[in-house]
């Protein structure tokens, strides 16, 4: 069950960048090095033709430990271990941020015109993973459950509820994909949120079915029968 999460939560990623990331972007930078890391990777690289990865998290060992397993992996692009989240992100086309962050970790100033960023990591009220200042420079903001957003996003409430925000600007990656909308020329930043959603883990579970049953992979299990208790004498 938790590899499927890892493998839901890096492929809404992939999704939210294939529609909002600029179609020639191919420097990413990631922070956080956690167990949810490696699939948001993978999925960024399904979709760009990544030459780069900068990676920092703040603590050196998990990080070195991560830069090791993204190069083991078998990518074809340059990774690189960066001292510091400005570092990382200078002049990166996608930043990802993964992280358990209850205080902001991306400023604006940081970051590079034209940029898209998935901010996956704070998905509780406590988290908070950038700056306030980041959501006037986005042209495109969507998210996976805007409804979610709403209810548990501390960085979003505080621009929405408590700033000068208009929820009107959030809008669901569903319809840009319905849509097929991507990111116009002159943008300068897009910003995907991701909650999670149970449908999501649904769409997963069904794809990964059908190809194992094309596959032959796995056994069949008879279907459960009710039965009655068996109760025997004490």
């Amino acid at each position: 069950a938790f590899a499927l999460g890892q493998m839901r939560t890096g492929a809404i990623s992939g999704v939210a960048t294939r529609w909002m990331a600029a179609e020639d972007a191919c420097d990413m930078a990631i922070i956080g090095s956690g167990k949810q890391a490696i699939t948001q990777v993978a999925a960024v690289a399904a979709v760009r033709p990544l030459k780069r990865l900068r990676i920092f998290s703040p603590t050196e060992h998990n990080r070195h430990a991560f830069v090791l397993r993204v190069r083991q992996a078998g990518f074809d692009f340059e990774v690189i271990e960066s001292g510091s989240v400005a570092e990382a992100v200078d002049g990166a086309a996608i930043i990802t941020l993964v992280t358990r962050a209850r205080e902001p970790v991306l400023h604006a100033a940081m970051i590079t015109g034209g940029a898209h960023i998935n901010a996956v990591g704070a998905i509780s009220a406590e988290r908070e993973e950038f700056t306030q200042d980041i959501f006037p420079r986005c042209a495109m903001i969507a998210g996976d459950s805007v409804a979610g957003i709403k209810k548990m996003s501390r960085e979003f409430a505080l621009y929405f509820d408590q700033g000068p925000g208009d929820w009107s600007r959030l809008t669901r990656l569903s319809d840009h994909v319905a849509a097929r909308k991507t990111r116009g020329p002159d943008t300068d930043l897009s910003l995907f949120k991701a909650m999670g959603m149970g449908i999501s883990d649904l769409a997963l579970g069904m794809a990964l079915y059908d190809r194992a049953r094309e596959a032959g992979l796995g056994r069949s299990m008879p279907h459960p029968e009710k039965l009655p208790p068996r109760l025997g004498a004490a």
